[in-house]
């Protein structure tokens, strides 16, 4: 009965690591291996696992003994400092270090972590990554003063915990942004109105999610791959919406929509400060713990660095790809260090800089409020494709040098021990005493394996002997 409750323990235990790591917009196949090694830690090699972006199945047990559990993946998202705190509990669990029960009561207190930073340094924080994502974007200083008045509003309003308004916001927040860009364009001297909408809107990108979705089709895990490119294309089609929405309201022409080129020239400094003031944003916006900031710094800077050496030798379509190579081994050195930081916290902001999906959205938006079709969609998928490329292999090259290359598993199903048969060793191994059936000891070894004893045998013998005679008593 105790084993019974430890497995069901340990089966919600992995179910919570599992929801957890959902939450922290970790790819499947990573928490499935999370999950193989956390079982193994506490000596259950008999489970099995099917993770997908809403459902999770833990099977614990064989034939007859075994038990599967369900569980509905809420619609749930993590600021930094609860990823952190939950990959501290998962470096634990991967340990043994915890009794199942004590991490499920940790896991929730990640859930009811209450925010480092009060609403006032939260929307001041996110007004500032907006700001300096603005200065990478569209670099002028008239459009960093507009983005840090909607970067305040936006983040201000992501504030408010309601699962329906989270549905309907991003679009209402492209609308509005939309609206007070298209309206101040014709008198101040803001860039590229577009690229401009693009900083106040990059917290609901989905370039994360379109990276990682395509990150499992190239890992094998075709649903959750194709229904997260589904689900982060449904999102960009609903910012493109607001955004098409307001330039309809406001009367805006096709031209508009069309990515210009800002008539000046801001100093050389200043994709360094867009970096570091994108990096305090992050920082202050989703309370990160203070020993990260350094490292999401480093890795904001190689990220720029890659993309920005990319762009300029190759192209804007490759300049991702380049980006992404470079920083993803660096993000996976970090998460091994023993002050480092998990993995998803230095990697979100990453993708956001590297704005896969900015450019998806200028796409979209391009392609239906213009008249130029989908050609430029159709550049925006292949750079997105071309980051999770690059990701894909970042974290190859980082694990042939940090692990060594290994094989690929070879197609074996287990065959149930029962049905098994004990593989008859050569004859020159038998002639050796100690090995697997010897012709020295062999007969101890039998006695052994069938639960007797040398001085068992003799009683066992006499009455085997007298069975018959006892057997026709008995009759």
């Amino acid at each position: 009965m105790a084993e019974i409750a430890d497995r069901a323990l340990l089966r919600q235990f992995l179910l919570g690591l599992a929801e957890g790591m959902n939450a922290a917009a970790e790819s499947v196949d990573r928490i499935r291996d999370t999950l193989v090694t956390v079982s193994r830690a506490y000596g259950r090699d008999d489970t099995d696992f099917i993770v997908l972006p809403t459902v999770i199945i833990v099977e614990t047990g064989e034939g007859e003994e075994g038990r599967v559990e369900i569980r509905s993946a809420v619609n749930a998202s993590f600021r930094f400092d609860q990823i952190a705190a939950l990959y501290n509990l998962i470096g634990e669990a991967e340990r043994a270090e915890l009794e199942p029960i004590e991490g499920l009561r940790r896991l929730n207190e990640i859930g009811a972590m209450k925010a480092g930073h009060g609403w006032i340094v939260r929307t001041f924080g996110h007004a500032v990554l907006v700001t300096g994502l603005s200065l990478l974007l569209a670099p002028t200083w008239q459009g960093a003063l507009i983005a840090f008045g909607l970067g305040a509003f936006v983040g201000l309003a992501k504030l408010v915990r309601s699962p329906t308004l989270q549905l309907i916001f991003p679009v209402f927040a492209a609308f509005a942004c939309a609206i007070v860009v298209f309206l101040i364009a014709p008198h101040i001297e803001i860039g590229d109105p577009i690229r401009l909408l693009i900083a106040p809107l990059a917290t609901f990108l989905p370039g994360g999610v379109l990276t990682t979705g395509v990150g499992e089709l190239a890992a094998g895990q075709m649903l959750a791959g194709a229904s997260r490119l589904v689900f982060g294309l449904v999102q960009l089609a609903l910012l493109a919406f607001g955004i098409l929405a307001a330039g309809t309201v406001v009367g805006v022409e096709d031209s508009s929509y069309e990515a210009l080129e800002a008539s000046t020239t801001l100093p050389w400094w200043i994709p360094v400060l867009g970096v570091l003031l994108f990096a305090i944003g992050n920082y202050l916006h989703f309370s990160a713990p203070r020993r990260t900031f350094g490292w999401v710094l480093l890795v904001l800077i190689v990220a720029y660095v890659g993309q920005y050496a990319g762009t300029v030798l190759i192209g804007s379509t490759v300049g991702g790809f380049i980006g992404a190579v470079a920083m993803t081994p660096v993000v996976l050195w970090i998460a091994t260090l023993r002050h480092g930081a998990p993995s998803q916290l230095t990697f979100l902001p990453a993708f956001w800089l590297l704005v896969p999906g900015a450019a998806g959205l200028l796409g979209l938006t391009e392609a239906v409020g213009t008249t130029r079709g989908l050609e430029d969609f159709a550049e925006a998928i292949t750079s997105i494709m071309s980051i999770a490329l690059g990701v894909l292999i970042g974290t190859a090259l980082y694990r042939v040098v940090h692990h060594g290359a290994e094989e690929l598993a070879d197609f074996h199903v287990d065959v149930p021990a029962a049905l098994t048969e004990e593989e008859e060793p050569p004859f020159w191994a038998r002639l050796v005493p100690g090995t697997p059936q010897s012709f020295w000891g062999g007969r101890r070894e039998r006695r052994a394996r069938s639960g007797k004893t040398p001085t068992d045998a003799p009683e066992e013998s006499s009455a085997d002997e007298s069975s018959p005679s006892s057997q026709a008593g008995g009759s």
